[in-house]
């Protein structure tokens, strides 16, 4: 067990924990991030570091993996303990402070921040053969680097705002791009669907929709995909050299389900304080629900503000709630 107890432990290394960090920092309490990959980012960074945000006050348009950047550094500020590729198997409860017990240490903490997105992420696999045996070898779920598909014929699968992204992402990179979806109706953005769509419209990318993926095939290396019209059952082989998967992921919240805080449908029930019902034990970003809740970043850094405050209160009640303004912070004066 380590010897050093933190006024607040954040669950979650993305961007709400990232930022509940750098807010416990200025609020001059003590702060552990602990996280189940081995890089700072959540998702940002291991799924879509190439991807563009548009949606975070301040930057018309920033890349995940620049966002990510510039938030270690925001938290780095107040020099948190980082604790990385790390899983968190229990929590215990003592009389005035919490364990929490991980897969390669005990980490004890007066209150306990969960910002783990939604939880431990599996993607949804392609069910047809040939996924699992050329994962990684020509079948990805994720696009780390865009160089890596230069000049490739890829084939995208899926009809999320992720698939989109990756279309419009290597449209001009790749040799040939096809997206193959289910049916005609999206789960995107409007604007994403108007770009593909003028995309497919331009030549510049080959549109099937009602079509799905019957095999994946290959030697060492994907070299071609069957889909098939799920409407005449026509199938048609298309020769590539990446197919890249985005059917979403099933989140799992894991052993938190399990420490008596309120789960629906894979989130955790806040109150108006961030709250979980079990005091000292707070929630931010995506994993959380409550009526009106909206899934985006900057809604998470907002949750994860009230979240700090509120654990600081909780750790010592003299502690004013709303610290005010940062400008007027003395911890900022000599920046």
């Amino acid at each position: 067990m380590t010897e050093d107890i933190r006024d607040i432990t954040i669950i979650g290394g993305g961007p709400t924990g990232l930022f509940a960090a750098f807010y416990a920092g200025m609020r001059g309490t003590s702060c552990r991030i602990v996280d189940s990959l081995p890089d700072l980012g959540g998702q940002l960074t291991a799924l879509y570091p190439e991807k563009y945000i548009f949606d975070v006050g301040g930057f018309p348009k920033v890349l995940a993996k620049d966002l990510v950047k510039n938030l270690v550094k925001q938290a780095g500020q107040f020099d948190p303990e980082v604790v990385l590729d790390e899983q968190v198997r229990d929590l215990v409860r003592r009389e005035d402070h919490f364990e929490l017990i991980c897969a390669k240490g005990t980490y004890t903490t007066r209150t306990v921040i969960i910002a783990g997105g939604k939880g431990a992420f599996e993607p949804m696999p392609l069910r047809c053969p040939g996924y699992e045996t050329f994962m990684h070898a020509g079948v990805e779920y994720a696009v780390q680097d865009p160089e890596k598909f230069r000049d490739k014929r890829v084939v995208i699968v899926g009809g999320g705002d992720t698939a989109m992204d990756f279309v419009l992402m290597l449209k001009d990179v790749a040799k040939a791009l096809t997206l193959v979806h289910r049916r005609d109706g999206w789960r995107a953005h409007e604007a994403s669907v108007a770009q593909v769509e003028e995309a497919a419209r331009n030549g510049e990318i080959d549109l099937r929709v009602f079509y799905e993926v019957r095999e994946i095939h290959g030697k060492v290396r994907v070299e071609a995909v069957t889909i098939f019209d799920n409407r005449t059952d026509e199938e048609t082989t298309l020769e590539c050299d990446e197919v890249l998967s985005c059917l979403g992921f099933k989140p799992d919240l894991g052993p938190i389900k399990q420490w008596g805080v309120e789960v629906e449908k894979n989130r955790i029930k806040v109150d108006p304080l961030m709250g979980t019902g079990i005091p000292g034990i707070y929630a931010a970003g995506d994993v959380v629900d409550y009526e009106g809740k909206l899934d985006l970043i900057a809604t998470g850094f907002s949750e994860a503000a009230i979240a700090v405050n509120n654990a600081v209160h909780f750790v010592d009640p003299s502690a004013r709630v709303n610290p005010g303004h940062s400008t007027n912070m003395k911890v900022f004066k000599d920046s």
